[in-house]
């Protein structure tokens, strides 16, 4: 298995976890990042300022790692341009379609033990793995 890192997958996973268990209790709202997103494009009073600071949290966390460890984003992508892009546009359209994404159904949902959220968790994995498995089988990995 290349660049197999037990040790950080678990410290990030129980980060991960922490954040989204401290935001539920603290604040009452889900750390559902399409959601929060989704949130700025139809401003309610009170309800903008938190969520830009989520979001302005997840790109500064990113830079962070690409000045004091830019070898973790060191990686290349076999596919087209085209082929992301809409790959990109149906996660955005299943996230709609399930009412949330992997972090807020997976994380967040699941840890609260919501059967909805465990049903679109699963239905996330299985569509993945399946559309991995033709894209890969079918198409050469090429698309």
């Amino acid at each position: 298995m290349e660049n197999f890192t037990p040790v950080a997958s678990l410290v990030g996973g129980v980060l991960i976890g922490l954040a989204g268990a401290a935001m539920l209790y603290f604040n009452a709202k889900i750390a559902g990042i399409s959601g929060i997103f989704g949130g700025l494009l139809q401003t309610r009073k009170n309800d903008t300022l938190w969520r830009l600071l989520f979001v302005a949290g997840l790109l500064c966390g990113g830079i962070v790692i690409r000045i004091f460890y830019p070898e973790a984003l060191d990686f290349s992508v076999d596919r087209s341009m085209p082929a992301i892009i809409a790959a990109g546009l149906l996660v955005g359209f299943g996230a709609r379609l399930g009412n949330g994404c992997t972090s807020g159904h997976g994380v967040c949902g699941i840890g609260r033990l919501a059967p909805r959220s465990i049903v679109a968790a699963a239905t996330f994995i299985i569509t993945g793995s399946i559309t991995a498995i033709v894209v890969n089988q079918l198409f050469g990995g090429a698309i």
